[in-house]
C-alpha cells in the first residue's frame, strides 16, 4: 500500500508510488536516478509547512529529513556548509553553539532549509532580505544523478534561479550560507492605535531593525513587535509571563476564540474585543533565534503576497475595511512585515523595497472567498504571492510580475529539460518547461 502524506495543516496530501529518505548525497544521487531509469517524476519535501500543494506528487517524494548535518564552520568568514535538510530550529542551535547567527529569520522555525530556501521565506527589517539572499552557493543534484556545484562565480544565472527555485531545477543537498556573529534582540510586543501606526509606519518601520504590525480584525488596535539589536545581558521573560503570552494568548486563547467565532460567526466582532482586552505589554531580551521563532499550536492555512512597500499603509487599511464590510468572521491578526530588496529570479522581493501582507483563517473554517477578494486587491499592487502559501495565480498571471521570469525558465530548462521535477503546482505556476509566456503590462500591477 502506498504510504499517505500530508501537510502541517493537513490540508493537502497525496500517495507517492515510493518515498526516498537519503542519509547522504551519494545515496540522494541514487534515488533520483531510479526515479529516471523508472520514469517517475519527483518532489522534494522537508517539514510540509508549505500550504500549497507544491510538494504533492504520484510519483517519488524524496524527504531530505535524514540530511540535516552542520558539515563545516568558518567563524573567521561566517561561511557555513549544511545539509539542505536540516531544519531551522536545528541549524540556529547549532550556529550559536558556534557564536553565530542567522542575519534575520522569520516566526516560525520549524521549517527545514531547503524549503523555507525554495519558496523565498522571509522576516521583517528594512534592511534586511530574506533568508535565500544568504546563499553563498549550493549543490543540486539533478534529474540524472548528477551533482552541480553553483555559485555567483561559476554560473550567476543557475545561482540567482536555485536560491528560489520551488524544487523545480532539482533536489539541493547542500548550502553554504553567508551567517553574521550571534547577537541578542530587545523586543516590546504592545497595542497601539491603528490609525496612529500607519500614519507614523515609514518612521517605525526606520527607527527598528526588525518591526511588525498584527492588526486586529473588527478592532482599531494593532499589536506592534518592535525590535532592536543589543549587546545586553539577557533576560528571559519570566515563566509565569512567558506561558501567558505563548501558551494562552498566542496558542490556545487564539485557538479557542478562532473555533468560537467559527461556529459563531456573528459573535466574531465582540470576540475580537474580548480578546484585544486579554493583550498586554511583553518584552524578550534574549538570543536572536530564540527571540525571532515561536510555537504555533493552532492549525491554519494562510496566504500573503509581496507587495511595493510603498502601498503598505493603504493596502492595511483595505483589507481591514474589507473584512468590516463583508462582516467576515476573521479573528487571525492581518500579518505586515518589510524586507530589502534582493535579485534571485523568483524572490517575491525581486528589485524592489517590499511589505508582505498575510491573512490566515484557522484550519476547518472557510477561506476562499476571503483570500480571493484580498489576492484582488493585492493585484492592484503587482502583488506577488508566497509562493507557499494559498493563492490563485497561474504562470500567465505570474510572468509579468517577475523581471527575471524568462532568466529562470532558460535556467530552468537547461537543468530539467524533462520536467522531472514539474507536479500540478509547478505546472499551474510556472508553466511547461521552455514556456516564455508573453508579458502584457496594465493597470498599477507596474507599479515599482
Amino acid at each position: 500500500m502506498a504510504e499517505k502524506w500530508r501537510n502541517w495543516a493537513r490540508q493537502q496530501s497525496c500517495s507517492p508510488v515510493r518515498v526516498e529518505r537519503p542519509e547522504s548525497e551519494e545515496q540522494l544521487s541514487e534515488a533520483l536516478a531510479r526515479a529516471a531509469r523508472d520514469g517517475l517524476r519527483v518532489r522534494p519535501v522537508g517539514s510540509g509547512h508549505s500550504f500549497t500543494d507544491t510538494c504533492l506528487t504520484d510519483g517519488v517524494m524524496v524527504d531530505q529529513s535524514g540530511m540535516g548535518r552542520v558539515l563545516d564552520v568558518d567563524r573567521a568568514t561566517g561561511l557555513v556548509r549544511v545539509e539542505a535538510g536540516i531544519k531551522l530550529h536545528r541549524l540556529t542551535a547549532e550556529l550559536h553553539r558556534h557564536g553565530l547567527a542567522l542575519e534575520n529569520q522569520g516566526d516560525i522555525d520549524t521549517q527545514s532549509l531547503a524549503g523555507a530556501m525554495a519558496t523565498a521565506t522571509h522576516g521583517t527589517g528594512e534592511r534586511f532580505p530574506n533568508l535565500s539572499a544568504n546563499v553563498v552557493g549550493c549543490r543540486l543534484v539533478t534529474a540524472t544523478g548528477e551533482v552541480a556545484e553553483i555559485d555567483e562565480a561559476g554560473d550567476p544565472d543557475a545561482w540567482r534561479a536555485a536560491r528560489v527555485s520551488l524544487g523545480a531545477l532539482g533536489v539541493i543537498s547542500e548550502y553554504t550560507l553567508r551567517c553574521v556573529p550571534a547577537f541578542r534582540i530587545h523586543r516590546v510586543d504592545e497595542l497601539r492605535p491603528v490609525g496612529e501606526v500607519l500614519a507614523g509606519l515609514d518612521a517605525l518601520v526606520a527607527a527598528y531593525d526588525h518591526f511588525e504590525v498584527m492588526a486586529l480584525p473588527h478592532t482599531d488596535q494593532v499589536l506592534t513587535y518592535a525590535s532592536r539589536r543589543t549587546d545586553r545581558p539577557a533576560a528571559p521573560p519570566g515563566r509565569v509571563a512567558a506561558w501567558w503570552n505563548d501558551d494562552v494568548l498566542s496558542n490556545a486563547g487564539l485557538g479557542a476564540a478562532c473555533h468560537l467565532g467559527r461556529l459563531f460567526p456573528r459573535a466574531t466582532p465582540r470576540i475580537a474585543r474580548a480578546v484585544t482586552r486579554a493583550v498586554g505589554r511583553y518584552e524578550q531580551l534574549d538570543d536572536s533565534h530564540r527571540v525571532y521563532a515561536h510555537r504555533r499550536r493552532v492549525r491554519f492555512t494562510e496566504m500573503e503576497y509581496a507587495i511595493p512597500r510603498v502601498h503598505a499603509a493603504e493596502a492595511l487599511e483595505r483589507v481591514r475595511a474589507l473584512i468590516v464590510d463583508r462582516r467576515l468572521p476573521v479573528l487571525f491578526p492581518i500579518e505586515l512585515r518589510f524586507t530589502a530588496p534582493d535579485d534571485a529570479f523568483l524572490s517575491t522581493a525581486y528589485g524592489r523595497d517590499t511589505a508582505y501582507l498575510a491573512v490566515h483563517q484557522v484550519a476547518r473554517a472557510a477561506y476562499e472567498a476571503f483570500f480571493r477578494a484580498v489576492e484582488a486587491i493585492m493585484d492592484e499592487y503587482g502583488g506577488r504571492p508566497h509562493w507557499g502559501k494559498r493563492h490563485f495565480q497561474t504562470s500567465g498571471t505570474l510572468a509579468p510580475r517577475y523581471p527575471g521570469w524568462q532568466e529562470f525558465q532558460a535556467v530552468r530548462a537547461r537543468l530539467d529539460p524533462q520536467g522531472v521535477f514539474t507536479n500540478d503546482y509547478v505546472a499551474r505556476v510556472l508553466g511547461p518547461v521552455g514556456a516564455s509566456p508573453a508579458r502584457p503590462r496594465t493597470g498599477r500591477a507596474d507599479r515599482p
